[in-house]
Parts: C-alpha cells; sequence; structure tokens
C-alpha cells in the first residue's frame, strides 16, 4: 500500500478514539491547501467577487438591497460555492433578515450573471448569502 493509498481511506474511528484527521484541529493546526496558489488563488477570487457584489448591490433598484455592503466573501467549503456576508444600513424597525434573504435569493442569478463577468472562471461559484443586522446605536 502506498501513502498515497493510506491517505484517501477514510478515517472511521470510535467514539472515545482519536483519529488521524482530527489531530490537526486537536493541535490548532490549520488545514492546508493542496499547494500555496490555489489559497492565494481562492482569496484573489473572494476579494473581486465581494468587489463585484459591493457595487452591483450599490446599484439596485430597491432601496433595501441598495442599504446592504459587502463585509466578507469566503469559500464554503471550497472556492465552487462562496459565502457572502452582508451588512445591512437600516433602522432597526425596517430590518427583516429574512425579508432581504428572500431579496437576495431574487436576484441571484443577475448577481451571480455580475460576478460571472468581472472573473476570469470557467465555472462561476454559487453564491450562499448571510444577512448581518443594523449596528446597535450607541448613546452619548
Amino acid at each position: 500500500m502506498t501513502s498515497d493509498e493510506r491517505t484517501r481511506e477514510p478515517c472511521f474511528a470510535l467514539p472515545g478514539e482519536v483519529c488521524a484527521e482530527d489531530v490537526g484541529f486537536l493541535t490548532g493546526h490549520k488545514p492546508r491547501f493542496k499547494s500555496h496558489n490555489e489559497g492565494r488563488k481562492a482569496k484573489q477570487l473572494c476579494r473581486q467577487v465581494a468587489d463585484t457584489l459591493d457595487l452591483v448591490l450599490g446599484d439596485c433598484r430597491d432601496e433595501r438591497l441598495q442599504a446592504l455592503h459587502v463585509i466578507s466573501v469566503v469559500p464554503a467549503p471550497n472556492s465552487s460555492r462562496l459565502l457572502v456576508t452582508v451588512s445591512a444600513d437600516l433602522p432597526s424597525a425596517e430590518f427583516d433578515p429574512q425579508e432581504i434573504l428572500e431579496l437576495l435569493d431574487q436576484q441571484a442569478g443577475r448577481l451571480r450573471g455580475e460576478v460571472a463577468a468581472s472573473i476570469n472562471r470557467k465555472r462561476v461559484p454559487a453564491l450562499a448569502f448571510h444577512v448581518v443586522g443594523p449596528a446597535l446605536e450607541s448613546s452619548l
């Protein structure tokens, strides 16, 4: 058995046992990308998508979508699907995260099309959204 075959075998640990894949998690080591370029390219893609979505959301006709700002874009679990975290600059009385998610789902095709036009990739990543509410107003 070669070392490649051993690494491909799934880890079937019993509830009290520690699996080899768990050692990195337990010791605090971060999972590595296959190569340095893959990590760099994923970060580059996330930055491009964040910039594009921030511009496109600012040009929407709906005021609720115009009030959204992209906070972060991260691969979830890899660069074929991206998790987009957006912040809503709306008063807390008007903020409804479920309604905003529905609006984003309705516009998902157009948003993904804009992302496709701005990046150079064979396949456009799927977009998943997470909405963060308005910041709590500080009392002075």
